[in-house]
């Protein structure tokens, strides 16, 4: 009896917070969300504040991805639509396919995805897109910046320093 008036008091709180997780994420490390399997994940609170990586995924995806793979991960007559693609990919075949490339032969045609291995503004925020992927495929994130975001935590601001000094 007491264990249940404690979850329940605790339930309550989480409520009233503002700060129930929907989605994914199981955990929060440093600004970075978590799925079950310790991968990065979107977070989208109640009162429609998106992570930071989900923003700034957003971003980085405009500024490299939709070149080839279309505005919002919608695909284009020649890249696929990462939306769609992120459905099934997981982070690990993500992150192989971002670093070395692929190249895909289906009914006589090539399809080239290259290697972003050695860009910077790809591989230092490649958590970002596939965060931001991950939203748009899971059906979370519509086809528009997300308004509200979480503030830029220092861990990210130092570990972007880092990564973009090297």
């Amino acid at each position: 009896m007491k264990k249940s008036v404690y979850l329940m008091v605790f339930l309550g709180a989480l409520a009233g917070a503002g700060s129930v997780i929907a989605g994914p994420a199981v955990k929060s490390e440093d600004g970075k969300y978590l799925d079950k399997d310790g991968n990065p994940t979107w977070n989208k609170k109640d009162d429609g504040t998106w992570d930071w990586y989900t923003f700034s995924g957003y971003r980085r995806y405009h500024a490299e991805c939709h070149v080839c793979h279309g505005p919002d991960g919608e695909g284009s007559t020649y890249a696929p639509a990462l939306r769609v693609s992120l459905q099934t990919l997981t982070y690990d075949q993500f992150q192989e396919t971002v670093v070395n490339g692929r190249t895909v032969h289906t009914a006589g045609k090539e399809s080239v995805m290259p290697s972003f291995g050695t860009n910077k503004n790809v591989m230092c925020y490649i958590d970002d897109l596939y965060v931001y992927l991950k939203a748009r495929a899971d059906g979370a994130l519509a086809r528009a910046r997300p308004e509200k975001r979480e503030a830029k935590v220092d861990a990210i601001k130092q570990y972007e320093d880092a990564c973009m000094a090297n």
